[in-house]
C-alpha cells in the first residue's frame, strides 16, 4: 500500500504513515477540520522508488493547485521526540514533477546531520526508522501559528499558550518573525496582537478537545484562512514537559520540593531504588517529628512541603532551613512561595504526624547527649564512630547467612529498618555540621563567608577524601603501567580486570575498602564499582597524568589543611579583638569544626554497607527470575518494586514487558537535562515561573561561592563521571556532584555546578582540596562548552567566560 488518505491513518498505522500523519487521522477522526490530502506511505520508503502514476493520481483527486509536502518519518511526533524541524517541509509546491522532487528530497532528509544526530541524541536506531510522506492542500493563511496546550515554560498545565503572526505559520515556527504571544487560562482573551478574542477562544477550546483525546499535552500547528476558518495542521505530544506529580485527594495546590540534589543527584532512580529511599528518607524525617509526603515525580525524590509552607508555625523558618542542604535555589523558591496567596497560612494546618511532637521529644534527649558528648570529647567521639561503622560493615555481610529461596531473600530485604538507631553516628555528624554552620551566623558582619570556607579547607577525617588519595595512591604506584592504563578504554580495563588479565596494581584492596561506592550510589539499582570499576579506570588514568608535583593532590590537600589552620588562628584574633565573646564562641566552633565537620560523608558511608547487601539479595533473586523466563536478565529486578518481585516468585508473573518499559522510560529521563527545583502539583517548575533575574553587566554568570578562590582554565563538561576524562588544571563543569565524582576533583582546577549547597558533598570536598567551587549556577552544563577558558572566583561566585579565546 504506497498512498492512502489521510482520513485512513490512525495511530495504529504509525508504523505505515508516520508519526505526523498518524496525528492528523486521529484529528480527522475527533471531527476536526484538517486540510485534505493524502499520504505516501513507509512502503514506498521500503521500495526506494517514487511510485509516480500513483502520488499524481492522488495529487490529481485533491484538485491539484499548491500543496504542503511534509516528512511523516516512523521516529517522529513520538511521545519524548518531537522531531521538530529535524526532517524537510515544503510549501507552495505546484505541479506534479515538483511534488516529486519535494517527495525525494524529504526522503533525503531522513539522513542529515541534524536529524542524525537528533536520533543519536534521542537513542532511536537510525536502522529502524522509515519514512512517508504528508501532502495537504494548502491554507491560504491570514493568521497562523502554534498553541501548546500546556505552558511549555513553566510546564503548567492548567495555561494554554497561543504564538501567531499575520501569514503562513512558518514565521513563528521557525522563530524568523516576531510573534504575539498569548497565556490563556479559559477566563479572558485579550482583545490584542493578530487574534481576535473569538478566535482565542476558538483555539482554547480546540486545545481542551485535542488533549482530551490524546491524553497528553499536545503541540498543534493551525492556520486561519481569510474566512475566519480554523484549520489544524499538526498535532504532536509536547516532549519537554517534566512529569506531573502524582494525583492527590488532598487540598490543592500542592508544592513538592527536589530532594535528590542533596545527595549530589539528579539523574531519575530506578523503581527498586525508589522504594528504598522513599522509605529510608521517611523514617529519617519521621524520626525528628516531621512528616512529608514522599513522591516520585519523573524517577526523582520530592517531599510534599504543602502543609509546612502553609503553618504558621514552620513556615517562619523554612527559608533559613533551605539554606543548610537545599541550597540558594530552593531558598528563592520557597520565599517566593510564602508570597503566593495560595499558600497562605491556614492555622488548622499542622505538619507533625499524630503524636505531635513525640518523636522529636524521644529524640531530643539522645540528640542532645550525642552532641554535647561529641563537642566535648570530638576526637573520642570521632573513635566511637568509627567502630561502628565497622561493626555496621561486618553485620551486614554477616546476617544474610542461611537465606536459600528468593522469598527468604526478599523478606531479608522488606525487613530492613531505616529508623535503626547509629547514635554513635548520627550525632558526631550533626555535631559537626552544626560546628561548621554556626560560625557564619555568629561572624555576620565580622567576617565574610570566603573566611570561614578558607578555614574549613583541608578538612581531616573524611571517608571520601580518604578514598580518593587511596585512589591517588594506588594511581602512584601503579606508574610502571601507565601506557596501558592510559591509552586503553576504561571499559575494555574493567573487562580485563574481570578477566584476570590485568596486572596487578593494588586495585583489589581499593574496592575491598571502596567497592561499594559509586556514582549515585544511594540508588541500590546502581552498579557499584566492585561490580564495574570502569569509573575507576577512568579516574586513574586522569591520575596519571599529572605530571606537576605541586599539583599531586596528597599535597593540594596538604596545602589546603595548613592554610585552614592559619586562616583559624588569624580570624580568631582578629574576631577577639572585636567581639570577645562571639570571638571566643566562634574559635570554639571552628576548632571543634576541624575535628567533627569532615565526618559528615560518614553516615552515608555507613548506609551503603547495608544497602550494597540488599543490593546483592536482590540480583541473586533477579537471577533465579531470569532463569525461569520472567525477567530478561537479572538485574531486570531494578526495575520493580518488592511486590512486583514478590509476584514473579511467587505467582510466576512475567515481567519482562513491564520492565521493558520501565527501562525506555528510564533510559529517557536519564537524557533529561533540567530538573525542576521546585514543582506545583498543575506541573508549574516554580523556578521557571518566576521573573528573571536582571542580566549583570558583565559576561559572568553568577552562582553561589562554595569554596574560596579563583582558578582560570579550560572549561570540561561532564554529565557522566564513569568515564570522563580530566586534564590537569581543567575546570570541571556538572549538574551537580556526589561522591562518585570526587575522584574527579583531584585533577580539576576548579568546580562549577547547576545546584547545591555549601554544606553538601561537591563543595565540601572543593573546600578540602583548596579548590574554588561555584554552584548554583543555572544552565552552566549549556552555557558553557568544553573547552573555553573560564575564571571561577569561588568568593565573589561569579564564573567568566572568556570570549576571546
Amino acid at each position: 500500500m504506497n498512498v492512502i488518505t489521510l482520513a485512513e491513518a490512525s495511530a495504529g498505522t504509525a508504523e505505515l504513515v508516520g508519526g505526523k500523519a498518524a496525528g492528523l487521522g486521529e484529528l480527522i477522526k475527533l471531527g476536526e477540520r484538517v486540510p485534505e490530502g493524502f499520504c505516501l506511505t513507509t512502503a514506498a520508503h521500503d521500495r526506494g522508488v517514487i511510485p509516480e502514476a500513483e502520488v499524481a493520481a492522488a495529487y490529481r483527486a485533491l484538485g491539484g493547485g499548491p500543496v504542503a509536502v511534509r516528512s511523516s518519518a516512523t521516529a517522529e511526533d513520538l511521545p519524548y521526540a518531537s522531531f521538530a524541524g529535524q526532517q524537510d517541509t515544503f510549501l507552495g509546491v505546484t505541479g506534479a514533477d515538483a511534488l516529486q522532487d519535494a517527495i525525494a528530497k524529504c526522503w533525503s532528509s531522513l539522513h542529515t546531520e541534524r536529524a542524525v544526530a537528533y536520533r543519536e541524541a534521542n537513542d532511536i536506531d537510525g536502522r529502524t526508522v522509515r519514512m512517508a510522506v504528508v501532502v495537504q492542500r494548502m491554507v491560504e493563511a491570514k493568521v497562523a501559528g502554534v498553541l501548546f496546550t500546556a505552558n511549555p515554560l513553566t510546564g503548567c498545565r492548567t495555561e494554554t499558550v497561543v504564538d501567531a503572526a499575520p501569514g503562513l505559520g512558518t514565521a513563528v515556527v521557525d522563530g524568523t518573525a516576531p510573534a504575539d504571544h498569548y497565556v490563556l487560562d479559559g477566563t479572558r482573551y485579550d482583545d490584542r496582537g493578530c487574534l481576535t478574542p473569538a478566535q482565542l477562544a476558538e483555539l482554547h477550546r480546540a486545545g481542551e478537545r485535542i488533549q482530551a483525546h490524546f491524553g497528553t499535552p499536545q503541540d498543534v500547528e493551525w492556520a486561519i484562512d481569510s474566512d475566519g476558518t480554523l484549520w489544524l495542521l499538526q498535532s504532536r505530544p509536547i516532549t519537554t514537559l517534566f512529569p506531573l506529580p502524582p494525583p492527590t485527594d488532598r487540598p490543592q495546590p500542592r508544592i513538592y520540593l527536589e530532594f535528590g540534589h542533596v545527595q549530589g543527584m539528579l539523574r531519575p532512580v530506578t523503581p527498586m531504588g525508589m522504594s528504598a529511599l522513599r522509605v529510608i528518607l521517611a523514617g529519617m524525617l519521621g524520626s525528628f517529628g516531621i512528616k512529608a509526603e514522599i513522591v516520585d515525580i519523573g524517577g526523582r525524590l520530592y517531599g510534599d512541603l504543602t502543609d509546612l509552607v502553609r503553618d504558621p508555625a514552620t513556615r517562619k523558618r523554612l527559608v533559613k532551613l533551605m539554606a543548610v542542604d537545599f541550597g540558594p535555589r530552593a531558598q528563592a523558591v520557597v520565599a517566593h512561595l510564602l508570597t503566593d496567596p495560595r499558600f497562605a497560612p491556614v492555622p488548622t494546618v499542622r505538619s507533625r504526624p499524630a503524636g505531635g511532637l513525640g518523636p522529636a521529644l524521644r529524640t531530643a534527649p539522645r540528640a542532645i547527649a550525642g552532641i554535647v558528648a561529641a563537642l566535648a570529647r570530638p576526637e573520642a567521639a570521632r573513635v566511637r564512630l568509627f567502630e561502628e561503622i565497622d561493626q555496621l560493615r561486618q553485620r551486614a555481610a554477616a546476617e544474610p547467612a542461611g537465606l536459600r529461596t528468593a522469598a527468604e531473600r526478599l523478606d531479608f530485604v522488606e525487613a530492613q529498618d531505616p529508623s535503626t538507631r547509629y547514635d554513635r553516628i548520627v550525632w558526631p555528624v550533626v555535631a559537626g555540621i552544626l560546628t561548621a554552620a554556626l560560625p557564619a551566623e555568629l561572624l555576620k558582619g565580622i567576617a565574610s563567608q570566603a573566611e570561614i570556607h578558607a578555614v574549613l579547607g583541608g578538612m581531616p577525617h573524611n571517608v571520601t577524601i580518604e578514598m580518593d588519595l587511596a585512589l591517588w595512591r594506588l594511581a602512584e604506584r601503579a606508574g610502571a603501567h601507565r601506557d596501558l592504563l592510559c591509552t586503553t578504554p576504561p571499559e575494555e580495563l574493567a573487562a580485563r580486570y574481570r578477566a584476570g588479565t590485568l596486572p596487578e596494581i593494588g586495585l583489589a584492596a581499593f574496592l575491598d575498602t571502596y567497592g561499594h561506592r559509586a556514582a549515585a550510589e544511594v540508588d541500590l539499582g546502581v552498579p557499584r564499582w566492585a561490580e564495574d570499576p570502569t569509573p575507576v579506570f577512568a579516574s586513574i588514568a586522569n591520575y596519571l597524568r599529572v605530571t606537576d608535583p605541586e599539583q599531586a593532590p596528597d599535597r593540594r590537600f596538604a596545602r589546603a589543611a595548613a592554610e585552614a589552620e592559619v586562616a583559624l588562628a588569624a580570624l580568631v584574633r582578629r574576631v577577639r579583638r572585636r567581639r570577645p565573646v562571639r570571638g571566643r564562641l566562634a574559635g570554639f566552633l571552628l576548632r571543634r569544626a576541624r575535628v567533627l565537620a569532615g565526618l559528615r560523608e560518614a553516615g552515608k558511608f555507613a548506609g551503603l554497607y547495608p544497602l550494597r547487601e540488599n543490593r546483592r539479595q536482590l540480583l541473586l533473586v533477579g537471577a533465579e527470575l531470569a532463569d525461569g523466563g520472567r525477567l530478561a536478565q537479572a538485574d531486570d529486578i531494578m526495575f520493580l518494586t518488592i511486590p512486583e518481585a514478590r509476584a514473579a516468585v511467587s505467582d510466576g508473573i512475567d515481567q519482562r514487558a513491564l520492565v521493558a518499559q520501565r527501562r525506555a522510560t528510564y533510559r529517557r529521563e536519564l537524557r533529561r537535562r533540567h530538573v525542576p527545583v521546585a514543582v506545583l502539583s498543575d506541573g508549574t517548575d516554580v523556578e521557571a515561573a518566576l521573573a528573571p533575574a536582571t542580566a549583570a553587566a558583565t559576561d559572568a554568570l553568577r552562582g553561589v561561592g562554595a569554596a574560596p578562590g579563583t582558578a582560570t582554565g579550560p572549561a570540561r563538561v561532564v554529565h557522566d563521571p564513569a568515564t570522563a576524562r580530566i586534564e590537569p588544571g581543567e575546570i570541571l563543569v556538572a549538574p551537580t556532584t556526589d561522591p562518585g565524582w570526587t575522584p574527579l576533583f583531584l585533577t580539576a582546577g576548579g568546580l562549577v555546578t547547576e545546584t547545591g549547597a555549601p554544606m553538601a558533598h561537591g563543595p565540601t570536598v572543593a573546600r578540602e582540596y583548596g579548590i574554588p567551587a561555584v554552584i548554583c549556577v543555572p544552565g552552566a552544563t549549556d552555557t558553557i562548552r568544553t573547552g573555553q577558558v573560564i575564571t571561577v572566583d569561588g568568593a565573589a561566585g561569579t564564573v567568566t567566560v572568556d570570549r576571546g579565546r
